[in-house]
C-alpha cells in the first residue's frame, strides 16, 4: 500500500539540496545557495496540538507543565508549550522523534490545518516590524515568549524562541490557507536584507545551541 502524502502549504521556488520523507511529508533539510543572511524555514510538518480545557493547569502534556501566565512559553526536550489564555495552550513539537498521540479529548492535532515558518537572523525583528504592529520588547517574559496578533492582517501566533549567536529565532503559525501568501509577503519584507529559504537543518542547529541537552 502506498503511504499517503501530506502537502506543505509553504512552497519555495528553490532547488532542494537534501530532503527526506517523514510521516508522509517531504521535508527539505537543505536548499542550494543557503548563506548566513536571514533565512526563512518551513516547519509546517512539525506536529502541533491545540489544547483546551476548563482546568488547563491540571494537564501535563507529555509530562511537561503548562506555563501559568498568558504569553509565557516553555521549551523542554523538543516540545514548546505556549500559554494562550485561561483555557487554551498550544503544543509545538520542534525537535526529536515523533511523540505519542495524546488520548485526552482536550488535545486536537492541528498540524495539517496550519502553516508554520521560522525566521532566523540578526534582522528578524526588523523584518517582523513590516509585518505586525508589535513591540517585541514589551513582553515581561524572557524567550521563549508568545505574541498573539495579526501578521499581515492574518490572525497568528508569533513566538520569539530565543537568540543564537546574535541571531533571533522567530516562529510564525497561522491558518494553512494563508501559507503561500504569508510566505511571499515575508520574503518581500525581508528582501532588502537578503531573506532566503533554508532547510530544517538550519533551524535544528539553532535549537541545539539555544537549548543544549
Amino acid at each position: 500500500m502506498t503511504a499517503s502524502l501530506r502537502q506543505s502549504p509553504v512552497h519555495f521556488n528553490v532547488q532542494p539540496l537534501a530532503s527526506e520523507s517523514r510521516e508522509g511529508w517531504n521535508v527539505v533539510l537543505e536548499y542550494k545557495g543557503e548563506t548566513a543572511a536571514p533565512r526563512i524555514i518551513d516547519l509546517s510538518h512539525r506536529n502541533r496540538w491545540d489544547v483546551q480545557d476548563g482546568k488547563l493547569n491540571r494537564l501535563k502534556p507529555w509530562g511537561r507543565k503548562i506555563p501559568e501566565a498568558f504569553g509565557q512559553c516553555s521549551y523542554e526536550r523538543g516540545l514548546l508549550i505556549n500559554r494562550m489564555n485561561r483555557t487554551q495552550a498550544a503544543c509545538w513539537h520542534l525537535a526529536g522523534d515523533p511523540l505519542e498521540r495524546p488520548e485526552q479529548t482536550a488535545f486536537t492535532n492541528i498540524t495539517d490545518g496550519q502553516m508554520m515558518v521560522a525566521l532566523i537572523g540578526r534582522e528578524a525583528f526588523a523584518i517582523m516590524e513590516k509585518a505586525v504592529a508589535l513591540d517585541f520588547e514589551a513582553s515581561p517574559f524572557e524567550p521563549p515568549r508568545l505574541y498573539q496578533a495579526p501578521v499581515f492582517h492574518v490572525p497568528a501566533q508569533v513566538v520569539h524562541l530565543g537568540v543564537d549567536n546574535g541571531r533571533d529565532v522567530i516562529l510564525i503559525a497561522c491558518s494553512r490557507g494563508y501559507g503561500h501568501t504569508m510566505t511571499e509577503a515575508l520574503l518581500h519584507a525581508g528582501a532588502e536584507w537578503g531573506l532566503h529559504p533554508a532547510g530544517e537543518k538550519a533551524f535544528s542547529a539553532c535549537v541545539e545551541k539555544m537549548f543544549p541537552g
